[in-house]
């Protein structure tokens, strides 16, 4: 039963993740970019902290004192990728969106291995190559050669600087490896 709950979890996890994209290609048209992110964010924060409070029961004492780096980790991450995130939803597809952000665990691992001196094993360098082969197969049909004669839209384009700025936002929180997950994200979301 234990090994259902996860898989149910782990699918819910994609749908949300998933819906957020289709959700904001709706939302675009009806509210800002920035006030969605806000909304969003002013929501889950009280959730986060609750649930925190709850399941880590967090030393506060250690949590407060990367409040800087809080601060940096919610405007890259959750102020910056969210506003530019919904900003490309204007110009491009739900699905043009997803599959650009798609490259984001590739682009963290490579600016790991360049800024933060990280290590890759065989493995993970072929997951990773695995990954980007696979959004390029996706993004183009299957014609690898249509990569040169791409014309990218703005949208797409904003995709790639939100990409870069939740890179950002995930080297920062490799950083503070005292503070609980859930409490990390509560606290950049505040």
């Amino acid at each position: 039963m234990k090994k259902y709950k996860i898989w149910m979890m782990l699918t819910a996890c994609n749908l949300f993740w998933a819906g957020n994209y289709v959700f904001g290609k709706y939302l675009v048209n009806e509210m800002t970019p920035l006030w969605i992110t806000f909304s969003r964010w002013s929501v889950a924060s009280l959730l986060l902290l609750g649930i925190a409070c709850i399941f880590e029961k967090p030393n506060w004492s250690v949590v407060i004192k990367h409040w800087r780096m809080y601060i940096a980790m919610g405007l890259l991450g959750l102020v910056g990728y969210n506003t530019v995130l919904y900003s490309a939803l204007d110009y491009t597809s739900s699905t043009n969106a997803a599959l650009v952000s798609a490259l984001n665990p590739g682009v963290i691992v490579l600016f790991s291995v360049f800024l933060l001196k990280e290590r890759l094993t065989r493995l993970q360098l072929g997951g990773m190559a695995l990954s980007l082969l696979g959004v390029l197969v996706i993004l183009t049909g299957g014609k690898l050669t249509q990569l040169l004669a791409m014309d990218f839209n703005r949208g797409d384009l904003l995709m790639i600087v939100a990409v870069l700025l939740w890179t950002g936002y995930s080297l920062l929180a490799k950083r503070i490896k005292e503070v609980p997950p859930i409490t990390l994200t509560a606290m950049s979301a505040l």
